[in-house]
């Protein structure tokens, strides 16, 4: 259970992806960790940021990058897995907050790689799904994505749509707009 709720992690990340299956040589990796830490009192998003990570067992691809716009020369400055982890210890102490993404990919993505490197999975046992939250708190039928879901709130999607740290952003916009709305019924 996260001990700390005066703020929430929103992350987003994007990994190495293909048009169709991976090469048999390589798997998907995280490649861009975005996070945008909201303060839970006062419902603004508090940092946007965006940490780029070097794939070790795949390339970034032509459709990769024409859907993420990252690029294989970006992630050369990039950080290894263990240290984009070790980053978020540090900078967010994120095994004591509640950290929340939009859908169950990102969870998922990390526990795999994480897996896949021998890191310790680097957040506490509480993962919020935005996605799920958004689309029962609205009574909406079926779960929507980030543009969509922005659109139906009459929120503005800002930055480049599948990119980590603007993702992140928007997700936590949604966040906030949809806590606001329910403190507002009370």
């Amino acid at each position: 259970m996260a001990k700390r709720l005066d703020q929430v992690l929103v992350i987003d990340i994007e990994a190495t992806c293909w048009d169709t299956r991976p090469p048999w040589d390589q798997i998907s990796e995280i490649i861009e960790i975005g996070i945008c830490v909201v303060d839970v009192k006062s419902l603004k998003r508090r940092e946007r940021r965006s940490i780029l990570v070097k794939p070790q067992r795949s390339q970034v691809s032509e459709f990769c990058t024409q859907l993420t716009t990252i690029t294989a020369d970006m992630l050369v400055a990039g950080v290894t897995l263990g240290e984009a982890v070790r980053m978020l210890e540090t900078d967010y102490n994120c095994r004591e907050r509640l950290w929340a993404s939009w859908g169950d990919y990102d969870r998922n993505q990390f526990h795999r790689n994480c897996k896949d490197y021998s890191l310790e999975y680097p957040f506490g046992p509480t993962h919020l799904n935005i996605k799920n939250l958004f689309s029962v708190a609205l009574g909406l039928p079926r779960e929507l994505g980030i543009d969509a879901a922005c659109e139906h709130a009459g929120l503005e999607l800002e930055g480049t749509h599948h990119r980590g740290g603007d993702d992140a952003w928007n997700i936590a916009g949604l966040f906030c707009w949809l806590l606001d709305r329910t403190r507002g019924q009370d």
